[in-house]
């Protein structure tokens, strides 16, 4: 018995000590792509023994045989990897989603998101490369609570971007400010997706505070992508190929639709100009009361076009180096058909060199050189209006040139309505070239504590512009262009800035303190020059080279410009951030602006934020839901410096007077001038940041006010006429914004995340200095009162339209206007009489809705099952109007076509439609006298905005360690909407002939290796 239990102890005690016997394991770890990492940190499980994978991502260790290891890099999720007793294991790393360890960039510097007291958003390359646009900005929509971004199908075109709505009364002062690797732009239409890393977007005043008098509405930070220390060269391609197809085409009516409208209409000038068609052009086989020629203008002016997009990038890094370079060529055809094309080519390097322990240098240039030819956009309110019975060319018109095209004068119309004149003979080209450079040294003065840093960045740009205007007749009137014309203008942008900041670290025990202060100098410099000339060589088999205006015969004095301007900012600023045992943040930023824009010269902007991380508290210990939860509240002012320094002049004249029998002269001195300043915006956030259920749930939601003090308004002046535009006004944008994202792994081969996101928007005008309205827009008036949102549209409330002739007379309104010689007739609107006095006139427009969405929503599905991945976006707004002034130019526009809608549902007898007017009565001066709530559609919209399906191919050979993946991407498939335009998206709510926005198709493969 002793010896069974010797022999078993024994047994036990060589399994132990087998157990814990130490072997050398070795492996390979990898990127989601299958491509090594380099640098990835490996530890021992609770001891300190550990090592770094090599340049390719290799890694050998000595551990115990059943120990656990710990696989940990930046950017990437950590692993925890048992051995038992394997020699060698293969490693792959997944992508972490953004927690709050993570770092985010922030202005002149980086913020882990756990200490973050603003609202900022970040969106990563992966999502941003997944839309195939030309504008990296039209790649976040839908994708950022609180951002609205308006679509824009021609090419070229930027998106509108709206932070927060709208806080400024100056057209185009709403703008962003754009901020790439430290350089500041208005715009950045010049950078290609592929060489952007992230987009953040600043939305409230705490955050965006620190760049001062262009921050007011909202910052916008991009990084470029970077090499990797110790990294091997690291080689993508990145490339699609794809069709962009017209969708939403509005329909108009046909011949038919269109010789019944005419003769409903009563004009007895209509039914002769159908009458003079068929004489024309021959009567239908299938119809003889109709013409034999049925033009669909919509079908005819649209195409189908292409769109291609390629990027080369190397990547990679040795001991204290890394570097950068991208090559890209981005091509869009227009789907307008005549040359309208936008092709950019980008060069762009990035390099970091550590020239010693303490002191680093980066520099980084950005080559993009791009052509745009603009599209002729009368040719869409031409072919809205042009006839259908009437076709593109017209053989029996000999005298015509260049081509013989059909004229609607020729059947009785009083304008020609044919868009291919103008689009066949016209040539709007700008060529844009954009030079960035930036350089950059960082010192250490005391390592990890105190660094000194200063950058100087240069952006250099010049557009090209050439306007060519080629004659051509058709018929007398407005059917010709007599002359040759050349417009030539070239305009140069160039704006300096050099940042010095110095920051300094620490942590005290439980105490961590982040104080920055610096400087910045602007120099912004712009020129122009523009001239005309008339006449050049033109015709068959002469092009481009006769586009010079030495070439032109005339050169028109009266048109040749030149102009330019300076302007210089100076800027100190300053940052402290306090944490307190990770529980208790605070925050604070103040910037002093100085300008030689304005007369008043300074400007003090100051913000505050704290937070408080609820989930460090004692009593959140194992709470089992809450992994992170943080309460945050900012307030901040800053300044638009966008708004012009000033408008007007200050004149005088002399006069002569007599006093009694002596003349005297004198000078009378006339002030039409008004000194400007900027607007300034005081904001108030507060929000919460969460992280749920073992981090698999994140949530972001915050609540702001955003008032715009010193708005720049009109202002009417006291028995002078005219007005000034003055600081004077007061504009409140607030809302509620809230981001969630559930991020699942189910198993090792199956994961998917969700997300989705919402916001809501309240524009309140709060001050017009006593001004009881503004009001611009003319005939599709728009209106600003105290309590009303900004530029709202402004009319009559239809009530139905009259359906029979006692109706007519059972209505006081319209039987006060028949007596005052109005014609009034079944068909025609009814309107509410909201004055009360029995009378329908400009006291009855009432405020008929805001073009800007009172909410907006986002939402997308993510899922990837092996070498498969799936994506989905959907975004949606409502709340807002569109005008549609093509329909309401009817009334201006004589004899034209309407769309097929009005043609369906017109009133055409009693209780046919209490909706749409007669034929007659949308001509009727009754019906369209003033903007009425007929044309002011409902601009709510839901759409597919992207679908995604790639499949990573299987590792070709361990060799070249390399990855491809294939995708099929649909963009903007499907849109649903009642408004009758080509797209509920219009930037200003005017929809005058809008640019259709098209579905994109594409097949696209990204490699690395």
């Amino acid at each position: 018995m002793k010896k069974i239990a010797f022999l078993f102890y024994f047994m036990i005690s060589v399994t132990i000590v087998m157990a814990q016997q130490q072997i050398v394991v070795t492996g390979h770890v990898t990127d989601d792509s299958n491509l090594g990492l380099p640098g990835v940190t490996i530890i021992e499980k609770g001891t300190t023994t550990g090592t770094i994978t090599d340049t390719e991502g290799n890694f050998s260790i000595e551990t115990s045989s059943q120990a656990i290891l710990t696989f940990s890099f930046i950017g990437f999720e950590t692993q925890e990897i048992p051995i038992q007793g394997r020699s060698f294991i293969n490693v792959q790393l997944k992508e972490a989603v953004v927690g709050v360890d993570e770092v985010v960039v922030v202005g002149y510097g980086q913020l882990k998101v756990k200490d973050l007291t603003s609202s900022i958003s970040t969106v990563n390359s992966e999502e941003i490369s997944k839309s195939p646009s030309g504008q990296a900005m039209q790649t976040l929509q839908g994708k950022v609570a609180g951002m609205q971004v308006v679509s824009s199908g021609a090419p070229g075109a930027a998106p509108t971007i709206r932070v927060r709505g709208i806080g400024s009364y100056v057209d185009g002062a709403s703008k962003p400010l754009y901020v790439v690797d430290g350089a500041f732009f208005d715009d950045i239409d010049f950078l290609n997706t592929e060489d952007i890393e992230t987009i953040s977007i600043l939305k409230d005043a705490s955050a965006s505070a620190i760049y001062g008098v262009r921050a007011a509405n909202g910052v916008v930070l991009i990084e470029t992508k970077s090499g990797r220390a110790n990294q091997k060269p690291q080689i993508t391609y990145n490339g699609y190929y794809g069709v962009q197809i017209p969708q939403n085409i509005v329909k108009l009516s046909n011949s038919e639709q269109f010789a019944t409208l005419a003769r409903e209409s009563g004009s007895t000038s209509e039914a002769k100009s159908i009458d003079n068609a068929m004489q024309r052009y021959g009567r239908s086989r299938i119809n003889p009361n109709v013409p034999d020629v049925n033009t669909d203008w919509y079908d005819l002016i649209l195409r189908n076009a292409q769109i291609q997009n390629h990027s080369i990038g190397v990547t990679g890094g040795a001991d204290g180096i890394t570097y950068a370079l991208g090559v890209s060529n981005f091509q869009q055809e227009g789907i307008l058909k005549m040359k309208n094309d936008y092709e950019r080519f980008n060069i762009r390097t990035k390099l970091n060199v550590e020239i010693s322990d303490r002191l680093d240098a980066g520099v980084s240039a950005l080559l993009s050189n791009a052509t745009k030819y603009r599209p002729e956009n009368g040719a869409f309110a031409s072919a809205y209006f042009a006839v259908p019975i009437m076709p593109v060319l017209d053989e029996s018109k000999t005298e015509a040139y260049p081509k013989p095209y059909a004229n609607a004068q020729d059947l009785g119309y009083r304008r020609p309505q044919n868009p291919f004149p103008l689009m066949e003979n016209t040539r709007n080209r700008d060529r844009i070239r954009n030079t960035l450079m930036t350089f950059d040294l960082n010192y250490q003065f005391i390592p990890d504590k105190l660094n000194f840093k200063t950058a100087y960045s240069h952006n250099f740009e010049t557009v090209e512009t050439r306007e060519v205007r080629l004659p051509y007749f058709y018929g007398t009137g407005n059917a010709f262009r007599e002359n040759a014309e050349l417009v030539k203008k070239n305009e140069t942008f160039s704006e300096q800035t050099w940042d010095n900041t110095l920051t300094y670290n620490d942590d005290f025990g439980m105490h961590h303190l982040t104080v920055m202060g610096g400087t910045s100098f602007r120099d912004l410099s712009y020129e122009q020059l523009e001239a005309k000339g008339l006449n050049f060589p033109n015709g068959p088999g002469i092009g481009d080279e006769s586009y010079f205006l030495d070439l032109a015969q005339t050169i028109e004095t009266e048109n040749v410009g030149d102009d330019g301007r300076r302007q210089y900012f100076f800027s100190y600023f300053g940052r402290v951030s306090y944490n307190y045992d990770n529980r208790y943040l605070l925050y604070g930023t103040f910037r002093a602006d100085g300008t030689s824009k304005y007369q008043d010269k300074w400007g003090y902007f100051p913000t505050l934020g704290a937070g408080w991380v609820v989930s460090e508290e004692s009593f959140m210990e194992n709470n089992g839901i809450f992994d992170f939860f943080k309460i945050r509240a900012s307030w901040g002012e800053l300044g638009n410096a966008t708004v012009a320094s000033s408008e007007g002049s200050i004149t005088s004249e002399e006069v002569i007077a007599a006093f009694g029998d002596t003349r005297y002269s004198g000078i009378i001195t006339s002030s039409d001038f008004a000194a400007l300043s900027w607007e300034v915006t005081a904001e108030t956030n507060i929000g919460i940041t969460a992280r749920l259920f073992d981090n698999q749930l994140s949530v972001e939601s915050d609540y702001y006010i955003r008032d715009t003090k010193d708005a720049v308004i009109p202002v009417s002046r006291l028995l002078v006429a005219g007005e000034t535009r003055q600081n004077v006004g007061e504009i409140r944008n607030s809302g509620f914004e809230i981001a969630l994202n559930w991020n699942k792994q189910v198993s090792k081969d199956f994961n998917y995340t969700i997300g989705a996101n919402f916001a809501t928007l309240e524009n309140e005008v709060l001050d017009l200095d006593g001004q009881e309205n503004l009001t611009t827009g003319g005939d599709l008036a728009q209106r600003t009162v105290v309590g009303g949102s900004i530029n709202a549209f402004y009319g009559l409330e239809v009530a139905g339209v009259y359906q029979t002739p006692e109706e007519i007379q059972s209505d006081p309104a319209a039987v006060a206007a028949i007596a005052n010689g109005r014609i009034i007739e079944p068909g025609d609107f009814k309107y509410v009489d909201y004055s009360g006095d029995m009378q329908i006139d400009a006291r009855d427009r009432v405020d008929l809705g805001s073009y800007l969405p009172s909410y907006s929503f986002g939402f997308n599905l993510g899922i990837n099952y092996k070498a498969f991945d799936f994506s989905l976006n959907a975004i949606g707004q409502g709340g807002n109007v569109i005008a549609n002034k093509k329909r309401f130019d009817i009334r201006q526009t004589p004899d034209p076509n309407v769309d097929r809608d009005f043609a369906i549902n017109r009133w055409n007898g009693p209780n046919t439609s209490n909706t749409y007017p007669s034929a007659r009565g949308i001509r009727n001066s009754w019906s369209n006298e003033f903007l009425n709530s007929f044309f002011i559609e409902k601009g709510d919209f839901i759409r597919l905005q992207n679908v995604t399906l790639g499949y990573t191919l299987p590792q070709l050979t361990n060799k070249f360690n390399s990855s491809i993946r294939l995708y099929l991407t649909a963009e903007r498939p499907l849109t649903i909407f009642s408004y009758n335009g080509f797209t509920p998206e219009v930037a200003n709510g005017r929809d005058d002939q809008t640019y259709p926005i098209p579905g994109v198709y594409t097949f696209g493969a990204n490699i690395k290796f």
